[in-house]
């Protein structure tokens, strides 16, 4: 039987890209650079399926000069919002995810940057470093202290719950905003606001978990900012979009945001430079999903959509 032909944009983890050669005729770009418009165009027309990631953009211009060939994107991500959805569906291709197995990575990612944020670990492992710690005071370095706060959570999917859960742990105070309201077995007590003004002025932590979309571009704004309670801490890992940028530092600068942790910006790779001024801004290049447990974990749940569509089965995560 011949195989069916795949092209892998990126270098995934061995263990993916292991089984992908045995059971695919697979191309698999190793110089592990981002696909490009041109790329996708005649990958369209040589291969039965791709796997991408979030740095390979298909959008409605692109998907419109696609050959007939391919007919399923896998993606190597939870978020499709490089996906053009529709244009895909037009053409017939179908287009899958890879949720659940990176939820505990990411949410550990935003506990990390939660905690370094209200702890000043960017400005302390500074002073360390330089050799320039030499002294010491009881006002010297107070931070924002995470147990028993009030913890906001805007999205309660899998990474809002695994984070929430992680939380607990901390014996925070959790409220969340969501389009439906959990069940009382998800929400594990959980208070829930009906509007996200409503769960800003509680928040004294905030954390960002849903999906990049039209309606939650630049959510969080100069209107929403103002919302938070005094010196609030941010935290976003989810998508860059989420974050109006300017309305952040300038958010920073007055105080009304004592620290932000983020992983994610508007522009990727590379960030955004104007964020390195603030040593109250704990910045991580996009690697929640980064360990090597979720990375084989996602590979193969992307490989297990293939194996699902080529078998003539309805892919488990299908868009």
């Amino acid at each position: 039987m011949t195989k069916k032909r795949l092209w892998i944009t990126r270098r995934l983890s061995d263990a993916t890209l292991e089984r992908a050669a045995r059971d695919y005729d697979v191309v698999i770009n190793h110089a592990d650079t981002p696909g490009t418009a041109e790329d996708l165009i005649a990958a369209s027309a040589e291969f039965d399926a791709i796997i991408p990631c979030h740095s390979e953009h298909f959008t409605a211009d692109v998907v419109a000069q696609f050959a007939d060939r391919l007919q399923i994107v896998a993606n190597h991500s939870v978020g499709v919002d490089h996906c053009n959805l529709p244009a895909l569906k037009e053409r017939g291709i179908v287009v899958t995810n890879t949720p659940d197995v990176l939820s505990d990575a990411t949410a550990e990612l935003a506990m990390l940057l939660m905690l370094g944020a209200a702890r000043h670990a960017v400005a302390g492992d500074r002073i360390v470093r330089t050799g320039a710690w030499d002294s010491w005071s009881p006002a010297f370095m107070v931070g924002k202290q995470v147990t028993g706060a009030r913890l906001g959570i805007i999205g309660m999917g899998r990474v809002g719950r695994a984070f929430a859960a992680k939380a607990r742990g901390f014996d925070m105070d959790v409220h969340y905003f969501n389009r439906t309201r959990l069940t009382d077995g998800q929400a594990q007590g959980a208070t829930y606001h009906e509007t996200v003004e409503s769960l800003l002025e509680v928040s004294d932590f905030l954390s960002l978990h849903c999906p990049a979309t039209p309606e939650t571009t630049d959510l969080m704004n100069a209107e929403r900012f103002a919302m938070l309670p005094d010196g609030a801490v941010i935290v976003n890992t989810a998508r860059g979009a989420l974050v109006d940028e300017d309305a952040l530092m300038a958010a920073l600068d007055t105080g009304k945001v004592a620290a932000a942790g983020l992983d994610c910006f508007k522009v990727e790779p590379g960030g955004n430079p104007l964020f390195s001024k603030y040593e109250n801004v704990f910045m991580l290049p996009h690697i929640g999903s980064a360990t090597r447990q979720t990375r084989d974990a996602m590979g193969f749940r992307a490989l297990d959509n293939l194996d699902a569509f080529f078998a003539g089965k309805t892919p488990r995560d299908l868009l």
